[in-house]
């Protein structure tokens, strides 16, 4: 693994009353002990069988979970197969209490198959969780997610929202790229992912500086750290994060919110649209867009571009709000709709 300068780290936060000013923070940090106290933590402090049986508590068993499954040569790493045309796991739906019962058979084997829960809500699958072990996020309204595992190793990818993961049983290493580290870190497709997000096709564990030699850029300005149960760490928006589970069962409790309006579209969807209408477009037409796109969005500013028109008659010059999005989206969808 590439040695990373080590993430700033914070302790003693109150996890009843969790700081604005850490919640905004456009920089990563770890905060250490925050979840120390759960009794999510404290069982599997005992062990891997009083955490099993800690969640089993909460399982209602009315649905079955998405396990993604891979072979032991994959050694834990959710990726691509060799061509980048399809992938080295399978998905499967199984009982919750099913893949728990798993991860204990194969606790003791030195190269099990991966089996891993990713991104689960909490509230939908472990009702009565949130309650037992919980973090103060004043008026903000995270969506809860868990992640179940043995040792698992997740490409470098970025989310939109922010992200506080909270490590409730096992052990991660974490390693984090600013935003600017995009071109250096090689990624792959954005419509054909291994669970949502685009991936760096970089292997961490076996870097091929011949094949991606912008990568050593990359890793000077990397930021590392490994957690331990009741370690949380806090990943900025589009903070690009590699993550791997330790041991062999880990469990970490995730929670992700946007500093914008939940009316607001994702930033990812302009993205593709731009690839699909702007991208491919002769030179000089794609100048004169990027003007356009620096006017109207990256350079906004509405006395500039809007001011000579009427308030009421602004339309998507002026602010946006839900109103406005929605008669936005309305008129998108029928002239893609075509």
């Amino acid at each position: 693994m590439p040695v990373a300068e080590p993430i700033r780290e914070i302790a003693g936060v109150a996890p009843g009353a969790l700081p604005d000013e850490l919640l905004r923070s456009t920089e990563p940090l770890v905060l250490r002990g925050l979840v120390a106290q759960w009794p999510m933590v404290q069982a599997a402090g005992q062990s891997t069988s009083a955490a099993i049986g800690y969640l089993k508590r909460f399982d209602h068993g009315g649905m079955p979970v998405v396990a993604t499954v891979a072979p032991p040569e994959a050694a834990g790493r959710v990726f691509y197969d060799d061509d980048i045309q399809g992938f080295n796991f399978r998905r499967e739906k199984i009982p919750l209490a099913v893949v728990l019962d798993t991860l204990r058979k194969y606790e003791a084997d030195p190269a099990p198959p991966l089996i891993y829960v990713a991104s689960t809500t909490v509230d939908t699958f472990l009702p009565g969780f949130r309650e037992e072990n919980r973090l103060g996020f004043g008026d903000r309204d995270p969506l809860a997610s868990i992640w179940i595992g043995n040792r698992s190793r997740i490409p470098a990818h970025q989310d939109v929202p922010d992200n506080l993961a909270c490590v409730a049983a096992g052990r991660r290493r974490v390693t984090l790229f600013p935003p600017s580290q995009l071109a250096n870190l090689y990624i792959g497709p954005l419509d054909h992912t291994p669970a949502g997000q685009a991936v760096s096709l970089v292997d961490f564990h076996a870097p091929d500086h011949a094949r991606f030699p912008k990568f050593a850029e990359a890793l000077r300005h990397a930021r590392g750290a490994e957690l331990e149960p009741g370690d949380a760490v806090f990943i900025p928006s589009m903070w690009w994060h590699h993550m791997e589970g330790l041991e062999a069962f880990n469990v970490l409790v995730n929670y992700w919110w946007r500093q914008s309006p939940p009316w607001m579209d994702t930033p990812m969807n302009a993205l593709m649209l731009a690839i699909m209408s702007v991208r491919d477009l002769p030179p000089a037409e794609r100048a004169i867009w990027k003007d356009v796109f620096a006017h109207y969005v990256f350079d906004y500013d509405e006395a500039e571009v809007a001011g000579h028109i009427p308030e009421p008659a602004r339309r998507a010059l002026g602010p946006m709000d839900e109103a406005r999005v929605r008669h936005l989206r309305a008129l998108l969808l029928k002239r893609l709709d075509r």
